[in-house]
């Protein structure tokens, strides 16, 4: 959550740390603000809102510096509003956060006895005093190195000094922090993402580690204040990616891309000419490895419990599955033999970041499926899955949803064939079914005239369900998850034959449900539990594939067809027209569907 910026300059800051919040607002857009030094004081400017609004600010036009810091916020600690926004400022020091500081009601107490005075809400204020009052009696980086040995909790910092006036202080614990590289300036960042329009050249701090950043010079120092060396990363430029282009929506537009970064991550994995999937410089003997575990978040879990089902159909390993939220406040039995899998967007989300921790803690076998190659996680597993998406800017995520499960499938395929527990035949013809998958989603694009026909039912009714069996229920979770974050829509996924186990009480005449139904072995009974929400009012929209069959079923309100392809792939065929959904849903409300309210993109708290 949040975002982070800061330069060091030989010229004014101001219009380059808006244009970079702007960029950030997928990680926070409840309020947003700036501080620069200039003339020995420190300059502040905040609001409640997004960027425009702060823009709009009149005493943003006339705020000068070379030196700044800025933030956008999603709020933890306090409500939104302008008191509550970053940067929190002292008359000496003013901070920018990203994290939660566990122990700031202490602190708090122990700084008002020193006679501080607090203005806000939040938790990062505590930093600010705490920083403030051991500048009396330290230099800078004992004081720094103190204030953070202090800090109990997660945290990424962006500080400036009135009275050191031609630096700005970075600081990692659990929450993503970058350096970037230019001419005459540098840069302090929450991600490249912020950076790249300003430098390609990037470093990352780790945790514990602070920096000291200059226009001409940036130091590096590990957690007992010690200097360090750090390396300096090339990335790769990809700017159009970051750009709606002709679409209303950046989700609009990922949802259309979904075809093109599918066949991009065949491309990666798969070898057309020999219909072979190359992983390569996977570090472990395949028999050292006799059991998975799959770590993820919300819509990362819902593609861990999809390749739970993959890894159960394709090999005989034991497959389990977690929160990451949940997965290191329980008792773990940690075994040499099991692969633990960590999925994640970003590569930030702080719960996986966590779970992954704790399993390098106890030297386990560790592998990240992210989209963020440069990020903490991928970073710290032994070995890491790309997903080949490119930037995802949506809140809600939808290509680097099935960027995630392409992997996953990739990976069970190959490792079922390995194990010699699929035959050369059928891992070719599933090679080849996985080969003509991205013109089938393509094809299974087509549907926005009935979809947003459909949409406004989903609106008016209090509540919707979602239902699937086997491959289909991690998919009717998904499309529920979609349809609350955009719509602000109650909904519920579940798997289809729990209806009468409880939720059934839940249908009433009018209510809409979606049922995933495609022709695969589970069909006739979800057909079965399909007809039992029917009987009690429902209304039903049905998903499932193109068939010769006719449909064995009546008073279905509205069908929708996808294309046709073997009952593993069916999955991501089935996803398109739930994104649609959720998409045309929010769109009809006149919703912001590239933020929703109260969520952000990179989850870097708990």
């Amino acid at each position: 959550m949040c975002g982070i910026i800061g330069i060091s300059s030989n010229k004014s800051v101001s219009a380059s740390i808006i244009s970079s919040l702007k960029k950030l607002e997928y990680r926070g857009y409840d309020s947003a603000g700036i501080a620069t030094l200039f003339e020995g004081k420190i300059k502040e400017v905040k609001s409640e809102g997004r960027v425009d609004t702060l823009e709009q600010n009149f005493d943003l036009k006339n705020l000068k510096g070379n030196i700044g810091i800025g933030h956008v916020r999603w709020a933890t600690h306090g409500v939104p509003n302008s008191v509550n926004a970053h940067p929190h400022s002292s008359d000496n020091v003013s901070i920018v956060h990203n994290g939660i500081i566990e122990n700031s009601t202490i602190l708090k107490k122990y700084l008002i006895k020193k006679g501080h005075v607090f203005k806000s809400q939040t938790d990062t204020e505590v930093i600010v005093h705490l920083i403030t009052e051991n500048l009396k009696t330290n230099e800078l980086e004992e004081a720094i190195t103190q204030t953070l040995k202090q800090l109990h909790g997660s945290f990424a910092l962006g500080i400036v000094f009135k009275d050191i006036p031609d630096l700005i202080v970075g600081a990692r614990r659990g929450s993503p922090l970058a350096v970037g590289y230019g001419p005459n300036e540098n840069y302090l960042g929450s991600d490249s993402y912020a950076l790249k329009s300003m430098t390609n050249k990037i470093t990352y701090l780790e945790d514990g580690e602070f920096c000291i950043i200059k226009k001409d010079q940036v130091l590096f120092f590990n957690e007992d204040g010690t200097k360090i060396n750090k390396k300096i990363l090339e990335l790769s430029s990809d700017d159009a990616s970051y750009e709606k282009g002709d679409f209303k929506h950046f989700m609009a537009k990922e949802i259309e891309e979904q075809p093109n970064t599918v066949k991009t991550g065949i491309k990666e994995y798969v070898d057309k000419p020999n219909s072979e999937i190359n992983i390569y410089n996977f570090p472990w003997k395949i028999d050292e490895i006799n059991s998975i575990t799959l770590i993820g978040c919300g819509t990362a879990y819902h593609s861990c419990l999809m390749a739970k089902y993959w890894f159960e159909e394709l090999t005989q390993l034991d497959v389990s599955i977690d929160i990451a939220s949940e997965f290191r406040y329980r008792k773990n039995r940690f075994k040499k033999d099991k692969l633990y899998i960590f999925v994640s967007q970003s590569g930030e989300t702080a719960d996986t970041y966590a779970a992954l921790d704790l399993c390098k803690k106890n030297n386990m076998k560790t592998c990240a499926v992210v989209n963020v190659i440069e990020s903490s996680i991928a970073r710290d597993a032994n070995f890491v899955l790309p997903i080949h998406c490119g930037p995802e800017i949506g809140v809600a995520s939808t290509k680097a949803f099935l960027g995630q499960i392409l992997i996953l499938y990739i990976l069970a395929l190959k490792l079922g064939y390995l194990r010699n527990e699929i035959n050369k035949e059928i891992y070719k013809e599933k090679i080849k079914d996985l080969q003509n998958l991205p013109g089938l989603i393509e094809k299974s694009l087509l549907v926005d005239n009935d979809i947003q026909a459909i949409s406004s039912t989903f609106n008016e009714a209090k509540g919707s369900m979602f239902l699937g069996r086997g491959f289909s229920y991690p998919i009717a979770l998904e499309g529920a998850l979609k349809l609350k974050e955009l719509s602000y829509v109650h909904a519920e996924g579940y798997p289809a034959g729990e209806m009468k186990h409880g939720p059934l009480a839940l249908i009433e005449d009018g209510m809409p449900v979606v049922v995933l139904a495609p022709r695969d072995s589970y069909y006739k009974k979800t057909i079965s539990n399909m007809q039992e929400v029917i009987a009690r009012g429902a209304k039903v929209l049905l998903i499932t594939n193109k068939s010769k069959d006719e449909i064995v079923s009546e008073n279905i309100w509205e069908t929708i067809e996808v294309e046709n392809t073997n009952d593993d792939l069916l999955p991501f065929l089935l996803t398109i027209p739930l994104q649609k959904l959720a998409y045309y849903s929010a769109l009809k409300k006149g919703y912001d569907i590239d933020k929703p309210r109260n969520l952000a993109k990179s989850v870097t708290v708990e």
